[in-house]
């Protein structure tokens, strides 16, 4: 089990960045992604990170955001820059040890407890 902790989340107003991070026991081998969810909606995956080096972004967010790793510190990022108040989520930090993710969550195994992301208008 890979056990992750998010940070960085926050309020900002729109056209303004944030930074999340997540710290990893381990980043070795796995996928490791960036979900969302607003109450009463599914989660959505944001960007995640194969085992390959793969990244994939959901539509919603590419040019916008950027998913980063350092596997040395065993840290993943979000780089969130021009953020838009439909933005406004938890967003959870997962990884997997499947050998392909994609965006679905039913392929992660581990999730974080999540970080608040607002973003007004």
């Amino acid at each position: 089990q890979v056990q992750l902790l998010e940070s960085g989340g926050g309020s900002v107003e729109a056209g303004g960045s944030l930074r999340l991070s997540c710290a990893a026991s381990t980043i070795s081998r796995v996928c490791m992604g960036w979900f969302r969810q607003t109450p009463g909606k599914e989660r959505e995956g944001v960007a995640v990170i194969e085992r390959d080096g793969r990244k994939r972004y959901a539509d919603s967010v590419k040019g916008r955001f950027t998913v980063s790793k350092d596997g040395a510190k065993k840290f993943l990022f979000l780089q969130m820059d021009s953020l838009k108040p439909e933005d406004t989520a938890l967003y959870y930090c997962a990884a997997s040890r499947n050998l392909d993710c994609g965006l679905r969550d039913l392929s992660f195994n581990d999730w974080g407890q999540g970080t608040q992301v607002t973003v007004s208008s």
